[in-house]
């Protein structure tokens, strides 16, 4: 055996057959999508990545509500008038994003793409909406009008003009199914990262883990803490880069689908637990709940730890965590 490991590490220096991590970077659903692969040379590497690129155009095609060919749009088009046969894929996309519905109380709700468009983040804005449009624009919001039917594999929208969206969970989806894709292949090790939905497995090629930063929302060039991150997803998303402020109050993008009120009194959460998408969606979820419960509801998972930071710029950790530097920059 010890003949035989010698040789291989002669093969591995006289051939060239070490192993490298390669880039590429491109923009896909809508979002920026940063690729890094461990391979033995520049083309399976780019080899590899086009595979990962290809899988996830298909998941956009099939998920995409923008794309009116999709199955999506489809469902979307038949809302109140009939069910829609649709693949397994996104049946079971749709039945995993109800199960988080219920576990969340509908913190979390695809069905937010029903919402209407009253609040603006593009600095337009100068007063709130009134209680009563804020009141009529979730009317058409909620989960339980999602009807799916397991036999028939139909989707069914109950209300007209209900919508469903993948905003909050797609992207996290695809970066699982890339990667599942790319293990599948025989890659040894990579990350998918799509714009904050970052999922990894392996290590990198000198056997270290691959390390995920956590900046300062305030301050995106300062970094509180560098955490290893193994066979484990990681999403970030915050609220410091698209939101408004009336009376002192900051209101972030992300808004309550039961309520229509934007979230506030969180900058940022970063969910870290097995699959993109569940990290994703909890993610949102934790905006729409606040801190203090949504830190609590997290405590009481298996698998899933978060960092909140607040509008204080204050580090809150879940049970487990363990932050090497915490320094409020």
């Amino acid at each position: 055996m010890k003949n035989r490991l010698v040789i291989l590490a002669l093969l591995v220096s006289v051939f060239g057959y070490s192993q490298e991590t390669y880039n590429k970077t491109l923009k896909l659903m809508g979002s920026r999508f940063d690729f890094s692969v461990v391979a033995s040379s520049q083309k399976q590497g780019d080899s590899f990545i086009n595979s990962a690129i290809t899988e996830i155009s298909r998941i956009e095609n099939l998920i995409s509500s923008w794309d009116p060919n999709s199955q999506t749009s489809l469902i979307n088009r038949n809302a109140g008038i009939k069910p829609v046969k649709v693949d397994k894929a996104l049946f079971n996309l749709i039945e995993r994003a109800l199960k988080i519905s219920k576990l969340t109380k509908g913190a979390f709700d695809i069905s937010y793409a029903s919402m209407d468009k009253i609040w603006k983040f593009d600095g337009t804005m100068t007063d709130i909406p009134s209680k009563e449009a804020i009141k009529n624009s979730v009317k058409k919001v909620g989960y339980q009008n999602i009807i799916l039917d397991e036999q028939n594999q139909t989707v069914y929208l109950k209300l007209e003009g209900m919508k469903i969206g993948f905003g909050a969970i797609g992207k996290g989806y695809a970066a699982d199914k890339a990667k599942a894709l790319l293990m599948k292949k025989g890659v040894s090790a990579g990350i998918i990262n799509a714009s904050g939905d970052l999922n990894t497995w392996g290590k990198q090629p000198n056997g270290k883990d691959w390390m995920v930063a956590i900046v300062n929302p305030l301050n995106k060039n300062k970094v509180f803490s560098w955490l290893p991150v193994y066979n484990s997803a990681v999403v970030t998303s915050g609220n410091y880069e698209k939101y408004v402020k009336f009376n002192d109050v900051l209101y972030t993008h992300i808004i309550d689908p039961r309520t229509g009120y934007p979230a506030t009194g969180i900058l940022s959460v970063t969910i870290f637990t097995k699959t993109a998408e569940l990290a994703d969606a909890l993610a949102t979820s934790i905006f729409v709940m606040g801190k203090d419960t949504g830190l609590d509801f997290i405590n009481q998972l298996n698998g899933v730890e978060c960092i909140i930071i607040d509008n204080d710029n204050v580090i809150i950790t879940s049970n487990n965590i363990e932050l090497n530097t915490l320094k409020n920059d």
